[in-house]
């Protein structure tokens, strides 16, 4: 038969174990390793592609090849060498890894903004096409390269023709809408991508030099 304390010593180390597995929990949510997927691995290898240390297809799944780019870049930039991305890695990235965009962050009149965008310059695209413009809208929030805000991005001088042509103001329809949501609740089938161009019409050069990583309908997908 347990003693009191027996039982008392029981508790605690349930409630020990209880305690680890959380941590344990929360911090492979904030790490990219072997055999992860998803977006964070995307932009993982979108951006050692981008520094030449990555030559392989951006798929959003860890293996061999992301694992010896990893491994190149934390050698190369006297990081700890151990082939996953956890916080210094990422920061040296210039990413984090293991936090979503979700919808709910953003108010009623961003995601109609972003959904204006959408209809106007995806209106015809096959529907992750439009899915994908609405990310590529808030990848930029996200880089420090743009503007930190969805209105920001998308009023930032010359950078979009619906906002040029006027489109922004047409009333978005349900797709367009709906695309919205899904790139607000994480879906990015651009795979991290800051730029979309249509080579059918596109006449600015800069944007050609930029690297096509995919095509959705009518549109490359660059970085």
């Amino acid at each position: 038969m347990q003693t009191k304390w027996e039982r008392v010593l029981q508790f605690l180390a349930a409630l020990l174990c209880l305690a680890l597995l959380i941590a344990f929990t929360q911090a492979d949510a904030s790490v990219v390793a072997w055999g992860s997927q998803g977006a964070d691995v995307r932009k993982v290898q979108q951006k050692l592609l981008e520094y030449g240390y990555y030559n392989g297809p951006v798929t959003g799944y860890f293996g061999q090849q992301t694992y010896d780019a990893v491994v190149y870049f934390q050698r190369k930039n006297g990081l700890k060498v151990d082939g996953v991305v956890g916080k210094t890695t990422a920061n040296a990235l210039g990413i984090s890894v293991g936090a979503s965009v979700a919808a709910s962050s953003y108010n009623s009149n961003e995601t109609q903004l972003l959904a204006r965008l959408v209809h106007g310059e995806a209106r015809g695209e096959p529907y992750v096409g439009k899915v994908a413009v609405a990310a590529v809208v808030l990848n930029r929030v996200k880089s420090p390269l743009f503007p930190n805000t969805i209105a920001g991005v998308i009023y930032q001088n010359r950078a979009f023709d619906a906002v040029l042509d006027g489109q922004i103001n047409l009333q978005p329809d349900a797709d367009s809408i709906r695309a919205a949501r899904d790139a607000l609740n994480g879906w990015d089938p651009s795979g991290g991508c800051l730029y979309y161009y249509n080579p059918a019409t596109a006449t600015n050069a800069w944007i050609w030099s930029r690297t096509v990583m995919l095509s959705i309908g009518k549109h490359n997908f660059a970085i």
